[in-house]
């Protein structure tokens, strides 16, 4: 990972780790604490709707026994079959006033119903709507309680099916299941009411249940539902809470809901109350979504920062490394943006400075000594008149061909093409064509000398012939093969100069001979001195080596490096039996023909 990546994460980390740490401790206590005074105020609900409720069974408890007074009345009912007709006239008026008497007593009462031993059934409504008696005698909870024993009672939610208008809704029925003074069943008073007027709660608690989605059902000891805040509110129809009952029965007990019972005081009625977390948690949850908002906004900014003080830190490092890889590449040059004055900024000003005195060093020493050598060779040339040398140089050759001396007259001719050669290149470019030409040239002084001892043959390529090259470099090669290899005189030594393009079209050359060669530790000698041509390149010859020594073949290889690179070489090929074979690796740049 690079620095500026881990200067950025390792920010992040820092600020955002305690950041997430704090907010999520944070929305936990808030939530705990918001949860615990949302059971208070549940726990403070379900003990309103218990006194509700209790007052009112208390209430209906006293109003059902209030029809006991007129118990012999009651009983009588079963036995009006053998009344006359006029003293069944005056029991029904009886009864009615009874029942009248009743309904004024709770104004919530819709019907109230008396069912005499003998099935008959009296009623008083406060509307125009009436009960089918034999609809009302089959419906299952009569039946049931009929026969079940219990005295005073409150049914489960059932629908008003024995009406005759068939309304769709249902009721609760408070009743009381009468007997005689001797214990004989005597009939049912029967008491329809609203599930609204079950509890009757203050605006307050309703706007409360509705905000935080509280659910409130109450159920009989039958598990039979008496009322649901659901259907109360609307949210739920009746007809759908009695189609599906025990749906809403069933417990919820995930950690999605706080779920509280309680019962009446007797255990008549049970009440459950039930409050969704995520209503609860609605404003926490809108607190979690500002706390991530703000966790995410801290992250970017933080991000942004981070960016931009690694930035700063790592811009000298960056602009540093490369300063340094192009000095590698031998470019000296100072990092020149301005830096700062911390301990990086005083880094980049050091190197600057050791930049500048490597590029000093470089130019005043080895450039500069470059620049010397190559004033003295030019004061050298311009000391020697080029047409004065020519013209003496043809007198010579005259005076020899008068004494009849024609060997003397051509070296002289030799000599003085290849004196021409050389010092008329100075300021034109040196090509493959004029480097052969010289060595031609002075392999013909040799024959001469040796008496047709040599032969040059050449395989060099037309396009190759104008490709720029460095002085000297054939004819120092080929004067150590005749120095050093030279030793045969009955036989003729071949010396071959070979050009091949490289895939990279680069020329590769060799020269070969057929002369002596040298010994194995020689060879390893030479090519030990050739390979450490590089690291010489820059040296500067020492003034006390004697001229004699001439251009070896590791002055060759120290020229090659210092103009071409380091790719390019001056190597002995391995291999060779008889003779030596120099290889020789240089661009295939075409001269300047300007």
């Amino acid at each position: 990972m690079k620095l500026q990546n881990k200067l950025m994460l390792g920010y992040l980390l820092v600020c955002v780790i305690p950041l997430s740490f704090v907010s999520a401790f944070i929305f936990q206590q808030s939530a705990r604490g918001l949860e615990d005074s949302s059971e208070e105020f549940a726990s403070l609900y379900t003990s309103q709707i218990r006194t509700t409720l209790n007052e009112f069974l208390k209430e209906y408890e006293e109003v059902t026994k209030s029809v006991l007074v007129d118990n012999d009345l009651i009983y009588s009912l079963g036995e009006a079959e053998n009344l006359p007709f006029d003293k069944v006239i005056d029991q029904r008026l009886a009864v009615q006033r009874l029942l009248m008497r009743l309904a004024l007593l709770k104004s919530e009462m819709s019907s109230v119903m008396l069912v005499s031993r003998d099935d008959s059934v009296y009623q008083f409504s406060n509307s125009t709507n009436k009960v089918d008696e034999k609809e009302l005698l089959v419906q299952e909870w009569y039946t049931r309680l009929r026969d079940s024993g219990e005295t005073f009672f409150i049914t489960g939610l059932h629908d008003r099916s024995y009406y005759e208008d068939k309304e769709e809704g249902a009721v609760v029925t408070a009743g009381r299941v009468l007997f005689s003074s001797d214990g004989a069943y005597a009939g049912m008073l029967l008491i329809d009411l609203d599930p609204f007027t079950l509890l009757q709660l203050d605006h307050e608690f309703i706007l409360a249940r509705d905000k935080y989605g509280i659910s409130v059902v109450i159920t009989n000891l039958q598990q039979q539902i008496v009322y649901h805040s659901d259907a109360a509110s609307g949210r739920l129809s009746w007809k759908q809470l009695l189609d599906s009952s025990e749906q809403y029965l069933q417990d919820k007990k995930d950690e999605d809901h706080i779920v509280l019972l309680s019962s009446t005081a007797q255990g008549e009625l049970l009440i459950r109350t039930d409050i969704p977390r995520s209503m609860l948690l609605q404003k926490i949850n809108q607190i979690k979504v500002m706390t991530v908002i703000v966790i995410l906004t801290s992250c970017l900014v933080i991000m942004l920062f981070s960016f931009g003080l690694s930035y700063t830190i790592t811009r000298p490092i960056k602009a540093l490394r490369r300063s340094m890889k192009q000095a590698e590449v031998g470019q000296y040059l100072a990092i020149e943006k301005e830096q700062g004055g911390d301990e990086i900024g005083s880094l980049v000003h050091s190197y600057n400075k050791m930049i500048i005195t490597i590029r000093t060093l470089i130019e005043d020493v080895y450039i500069g000594e470059i620049k010397q050598r190559q004033a003295k060779f030019i004061a050298l040339q311009n000391q020697i008149n080029p047409h004065m040398l020519y013209n003496t140089l043809e007198s010579i050759r005259m005076k020899a061909l008068v004494k009849d001396d024609d060997e003397t007259a051509d070296m002289i001719k030799i000599l003085a093409r290849m004196f021409r050669l050389t010092l008329n290149k100075e300021g034109r470019q040196h090509s493959v064509r004029h480097e052969l030409e010289y060595t031609a040239n002075y392999l013909q002084l040799q024959n001469i000398r040796f008496d047709h001892s040599f032969r040059l043959e050449l395989n060099i390529p037309d396009e190759m012939l104008d490709c720029s090259i460095i002085p000297l470099v054939f004819q120092p090669i080929v004067e150590n093969s005749i120095n050093h290899g030279f030793e045969d005189y009955s036989r003729i030594m071949t010396i071959t100069i070979e050009g091949h393009w490289t895939d990279e079209r680069e020329m590769l050359l060799r020269i070969t001979d057929d002369g002596a060669g040298m010994s194995p530790d020689k060879q390893v000698q030479l090519l030990a001195a050739l390979e450490g041509a590089d690291s010489h390149k820059y040296k500067l010859e020492d003034v006390n080596d004697q001229p004699e020594k001439g251009l070896g073949l590791q002055n060759i290889a120290e020229r090659i490096k210092l103009h071409y690179g380091e790719k390019y070489y001056l190597t002995i090929v391995a291999g060779i039996q008889d003779g030596t074979s120099i290889e020789v690796l240089i661009p295939g740049s075409r001269r300047d023909q300007g």
